[in-house]
C-alpha cells in the first residue's frame, strides 16, 4: 500500500515558502532602499560641506589679503597661500560629487569661474614690489567685494538645492524605515499562520500513516519471504541446478514472476541437456577430423612423395610443378584442419589459473617463433599474474608468428610492452613490417581472412580468429593500429 501526501499540505508548504521568499524580498528591498537613501543623504551633506569649505577658504583668503594691505605684514598672506593650494582640490571633489546633478554642475562651473576671478583680483594685491596707485587698488578691492558677494549668492543657491534634495531623501529614508518592520511583521504573521495549519495537517497525516504501518509491516514480511524464495532459486541456478521450482500460488506480480522463473529453469534444464549432447557430438567430430580426415590426407601426401622419389627421372618440369602445387594444397588443407580444431577447442578445455611471469613466457615463445635475424625487445614493466597460461601463450605465439610471417624484409624488429589500466593489463605487440590498410583492420579477425595469397601454405586466416576468441573468453578486447608502410601494433587487454 502506498501513502500519498495530501495535496493541501503541498499547497500550504508552497504557500509558506512563497510567503517566506516574499518576506525576504521585501526585507531586502527595504534594507537596500534604506541603504541607498542613507547614502544619498550622506552625499548631500558632503556637497554642502565642500561648498561651505570653498566659500570659507575664499573668504579667509580675501580677509588675509586685506589685512596684508593694512599692516604690510606677510603673515596675513598665509590664508591666501593655503587657498591657492586647497581650492583646486576642493573644486575637483565638488565636481565628482555633482556629476549626477546637471543644475548643481552648472552652478559649480559658475563658482569655479568666480574663484578664478577672485584669484586674479587678489594676486596683484599680494605682490609687494608692484607699484599700484591708490585708485587702482580701490577698484580691485571693490571688484573683490562684488565677486565675494556673488560667491555667497551662488553658495546660497547650491545650499538651497542640496537642502531640498536632503528633504526629499530624508522623507524617502523615513518611509523605508517605517515600511520595513511593517512588511516583515505582516509576512511573519502570515508565515506563522500557514505553519500552524501545516502542522495540524501533518499531525493528521501521521496518524493515518501509523494506521497503515501495521498493514505494511505484514505485507513487507510476506513479500520478503517470497523474494527470499526467488533469491534461493536464483542461487541454485547459478550453481547449475536447473530442476529447482518455486511453490507460490498467489495471483499477483510475484506469483507471476515465480511461474515465469519455473518455466525458465525448465527451459534452461532442457537447453543445457541439448547443449551437452551437442558438445559431445562436437567432440566426436573433432576426433573424426583429427584422425579419419588427416589419415587419408597423410596417405595422399605419401603417394605424392613416392611419385617424386621413384619416378624422378620420368617427371617433366610441368608435372613436377603440378606435384609441388599438390603438396602445397595438401599442406594448406592440413593447416586448415589443425586451425579449425584449435579454434573449436578454445574455451572448451578449462585450464586452472597459475602464476605466469609474462616476461619469462615471452622469452619461451620467442625461442619457438622468432628467427635469429629478428630482434625482440620486451618491456621492463611486464607483470606476473595468476591466469590461464596456455591461453596467454597462444595469444603471444600467434601475434609474434604473424609479425614474423608477414614481414616484408628478411629481418625485422619486434617489441612487446605493457601498461596497467586498472582492472586489467594492456599489452602491445608492435612490428616494423609493411603495415595493414585501415579497411582491413576488422576483417583480419574473421575466419579465413588473410592478406596473403590463399595458395600460400602458411596463410590459413585462422590465427587471429583464435586470438580474438581466446581474448573474448577472458572478457578482454583486441584492436590493431596500423597504416601501410608504418608497421602494425596489436593491442589487447587481459584481466589481472
Amino acid at each position: 500500500m502506498k501513502s500519498k501526501i495530501d495535496p493541501k499540505i503541498v499547497v500550504g508548504l508552497a504557500l509558506a515558502v512563497g510567503v517566506l521568499l516574499l518576506t525576504a524580498a521585501a526585507s531586502f528591498w527595504s534594507i537596500r532602499g534604506l541603504k541607498v537613501q542613507t547614502g544619498r543623504v550622506q552625499h548631500t551633506y558632503q556637497v554642502l560641506q565642500e561648498a561651505e569649505s570653498i566659500t570659507a577658504v575664499l573668504k579667509d583668503a580675501q580677509a588675509g589679503t586685506r589685512g596684508y594691505l593694512l599692516t604690510g605684514d606677510t603673515v596675513y598672506l598665509r590664508p591666501y597661500s593655503m587657498a591657492s593650494n586647497q581650492l583646486p582640490d576642493a573644486l575637483a571633489r565638488m565636481r565628482d560629487l555633482t556629476v549626477d546633478n546637471p543644475e548643481q554642475r552648472a552652478r559649480l562651473d559658475s563658482l569655479q569661474m568666480l574663484v578664478e576671478q577672485e584669484f586674479r583680483i587678489l594676486r596683484p594685491l599680494t605682490e609687494i614690489k608692484k607699484a599700484m596707485s591708490q585708485s587702482a587698488m580701490q577698484t580691485l578691492l571693490d571688484t573683490d567685494r562684488q565677486t565675494l558677494r556673488q560667491v555667497r549668492v551662488l553658495y546660497a543657491r547650491i545650499k538651497r538645492n542640496e537642502l531640498a534634495l536632503l528633504a526629499q531623501r530624508s522623507e524617502l529614508q523615513d518611509i523605508f524605515e517605517t515600511a520595513t518592520p511593517i512588511v516583515v511583521l505582516v509576512s511573519a504573521v502570515l508565515a506563522v499562520l500557514i505553519v500552524v495549519w501545516l502542522v495540524m495537517k501533518i499531525v493528521s497525516e501521521l496518524a493515518d500513516n501509523r494506521r497503515l504501518q501495521g498493514e505494511l509491516t505484514n505485507i513487507n514480511a510476506e513479500v520478503s519471504r517470497r523474494i527470499a524464495q526467488i533469491r534461493a532459486l536464483a542461487e541454485q541456478v547459478v550453481q547449475g541446478d536447473y530442476t529447482v521450482k518455486i511453490t507460490d500460488s498467489e495471483a499477483d506480480n510475484l506469483g507471476g514472476l515465480a511461474i515465469s522463473l519455473n518455466r525458465m529453469t525448465q527451459t534452461l534444464d532442457e537447453s543445457f541437456s541439448a547443449l551437452e549432447k551437442r558438445n559431445q557430438e562436437l567432440d566426436q567430430f573433432a576426433y573424426v577430423a583429427s584422425h579419419d580426415l588427416k589419415a587419408p590426407l597423410r596417405g595422399v601426401t605419401t603417394i605424392v612423395k613416392w611419385i617424386e622419389d621413384e619416378l624422378a627421372a620420368e617427371l617433366s618440369p610441368q608435372l613436377r610443378t603440378y606435384l609441388d602445387q599438390m603438396k602445397g594444397r595438401l599442406s594448406r588443407l592440413e593447416d586448415l584442419i589443425n586451425g579449425l580444431l584449435a579454434y573449436a577447442r578454445v574455451g572448451r578445455t578449462a585450464q586452472p589459473p597459475a602464476p605466469v611471469d609474462v616476461a619469462q613466457l615471452l622469452g619461451e615463445v620467442a625461442e619457438l617463433v622468432v628467427p635469429p635475424d629478428f630482434t625482440l625487445r620486451i618491456g621492463t614493466d611486464m607483470p606476473t599474474l595468476v591466469t590461464d597460461r596456455l591461453g596467454l601463450q597462444q595469444v603471444f605465439t600467434n601475434l609474434l608468428s604473424n609479425a614474423v610471417k608477414y614481414h616484408h624484409r628478411g629481418a625485422g624488429h619486434l617489441e612487446v610492452t605493457c601498461q596497467d589500466i586498472g582492472r586489467c593489463y594492456e599489452f602491445r605487440v608492435q612490428d616494423d613490417g609493411p603495415g595493414i590498410a585501415p579497411e582491413y583492420h576488422q576483417k583480419i579477425f574473421l575466419l579465413f581472412q588473410t592478406l596473403r595469397d590463399r595458395h600460400t601454405a602458411e596463410s590459413t586466416g585462422i590465427g587471429l580468429s583464435i586470438v580474438q576468441k581466446i581474448i573474448d573468453e577472458q572478457k578482454g578486447t583486441i584492436r590493431v593500429e596500423s597504416a601501410p608502410g608504418q608497421g602494425a601494433g596489436f593491442i589487447f587487454t587481459w584481466p589481472k
